[in-house]
């Protein structure tokens, strides 16, 4: 084929498998013109708008609209530099087309009614920042003004939700429910009163901190106690729960009395709310890290053994 070969709009179409229709359009708006007209007045392309027309076809199937299309060929912009911006693009559709089958699977597994399925697909949607955002405000709401823990406020802080670009059901199912829960107004205020709490046992002169080992200790002798089956309100819980608040004692530097243990259960049931738990749970479900035993059943265990040593009822409504 010599490069006077002339072709028509039929010629083309069997050659790149497009419509006649949609040649002749390409031909109309100036995207690939006529080479030439034959004594007819039909339309005649050479070898290059044939040439021209297959980069449209390609470029058209990456997803590129004309307007661009054009510019290629016009050569107003490189065809690198196209395919790099329409790469960006592409990583955006392909992350939210993403967290739409995540959202949808979850859907599916919840059960979810018309208005549930539409909170999830808009909690899902927000960006990394909104994410944050949601969770500062929280912990500002929850913590401004407050004495409180400064080591256990900055852990909250730096524990921000980071929802994957590819997630799991699991994962927006997750934040779906931490974002719920952030926003309702009675843990909000279950945790201002532990906020208040602490606060006010710092005023007080407990500047302790943290205390991991403590927890490992209950954890280890509550755990024991559960495994054997003893009941907390039973005579034989009563040696562990001397030993804890002996443990108690020591570690804040007060006499092993009456006081420490009424103490001690108001400090219990005011953190014992099991939804505290719940946020970090969801919070390692969401950024896919190793989630911890619950320690809801340990503590749990342990105030109604306390509170039976005592006669005290709840504090905590």
């Amino acid at each position: 084929m010599d490069g006077d070969t002339l072709f028509t709009i039929g010629d083309l179409a069997r050659r790149t498998g497009l419509t006649v229709k949609t040649i002749r359009f390409y031909s109309d708006t100036g995207i690939v013109p006529p080479t030439d007209r034959s004594p007819a007045g039909y339309r005649l392309y050479d070898i290059g708008a044939l040439t021209r027309l297959d980069l449209v076809r390609t470029l058209r199937d990456l997803g590129l609209d004309l307007a661009v299309i054009r510019q290629v060929l016009d050569r107003e912009v490189s065809v690198p530099e196209v395919a790099a911006a329409h790469a960006d693009a592409l990583e955006v559709q392909i992350r939210t087309l993403r967290l739409r089958r995540a959202v949808l699977r979850a859907v599916a597994k919840r059960g979810s009614s018309p208005e549930e399925m539409d909170l999830m697909h808009k909690l899902a949607k927000l960006s990394d920042d909104e994410r944050r955002r949601l969770i500062t405000d929280f912990i500002d709401d929850t913590f401004g003004g407050l004495d409180a823990n400064a080591d256990f406020v900055d852990m909250m802080r730096s524990a921000m939700p980071e929802l994957p670009d590819d997630p799991e059901p699991e994962q927006v199912d997750a934040w779906v429910e931490l974002a719920e829960l952030t926003q309702d107004p009675d843990f909000r205020a279950a945790v201002r009163r532990m906020a208040e709490y602490q606060a006010a046992e710092r005023a007080q002169g407990d500047r302790t901190g943290l205390h991991h080992d403590l927890t490992e200790t209950v954890r280890d002798s509550v755990g024991r106690a559960l495994d054997a089956g003893i009941a907390a309100a039973s005579a034989e819980a009563a040696p562990i729960i001397d030993a804890l608040t002996a443990r108690y004692a020591q570690t804040f530097s007060r006499a092993d009395d009456a006081d420490l243990r009424h103490w001690l259960l108001t400090r219990l049931e005011i953190a014992g709310d099991p939804r505290a738990e719940r946020y970090f749970h969801l919070l390692a479900v969401i950024n896919g890290w190793p989630v911890p035993p619950s320690l809801t059943p340990v503590f749990t265990w342990f105030t109604q053994a306390l509170r039976a040593r005592t006669g005290q009822h709840s504090r905590v409504e």
